[in-house]
């Protein structure tokens, strides 16, 4: 009996370390600290993307790119325009080229347009914004509209939205 036991005992650390070894460390491949990122297309700036942080995990079977402390992003508009975007958290797919904005996502406009919200995605194929969150649009001239979800283009020229509300004032010069 004592010698059944003490293989038993035996046989269950070695199990215990087996799965140990076979265990995988989900780490980052790299990791960089305080990044100024500049895109470039044809010799232009297309885009500048800040981040005290970026952890990469281009190793992982479904690869991707995280900001767990936020980002700061200038994207430069065909006039060589400056939009921005903020979130305190941010992951970027590279295989299905999505990208997810979460935390106090604020997209704003060179003309004054603001888009609020807790989550938005971006779809860098289709160049396509869209959330099922809570958002707040506010226009160039104060007017905004608000409701659960929201899908637009990246010009801002093309809305869908679900149950909104909102208060229009001063409708001249908008693109609502």
């Amino acid at each position: 009996m004592a010698s059944a036991m003490t293989v038993f005992f035996s046989c269950t650390n070695d199990f215990k370390e087996i799965q140990q070894l076979n265990a995988t460390t989900f780490e980052p491949q790299t990791e960089a600290e305080n990044i100024h990122l500049k895109y470039t297309d044809s010799g232009a700036v297309r885009a500048i993307l800040i981040s005290p942080l970026m952890l990469d995990y281009s190793n992982a079977k479904f690869p991707f790119s995280e900001f767990p402390e936020g980002i700061d992003l200038t994207v430069f508009d065909s006039d060589n325009k400056e939009n921005y975007v903020t979130s305190k958290y941010a992951i970027s797919h590279s295989k299905n080229e999505l990208i997810e904005l979460l935390d106090s996502v604020v997209i704003t406009t060179h003309d004054g347009k603001k888009l609020l919200t807790d989550q938005l995605f971006y779809d860098q194929k289709r160049e396509w914004f869209y959330t099922e969150k809570h958002f707040t649009f506010i226009d160039e001239t104060g007017n905004y509209i608000q409701g659960p979800g929201i899908d637009f283009s990246k010009d801002f020229k093309i809305f869908n939205t679900q149950k909104n509300s909102g208060e229009y004032l001063n409708t001249q010069n908008t693109n609502l």
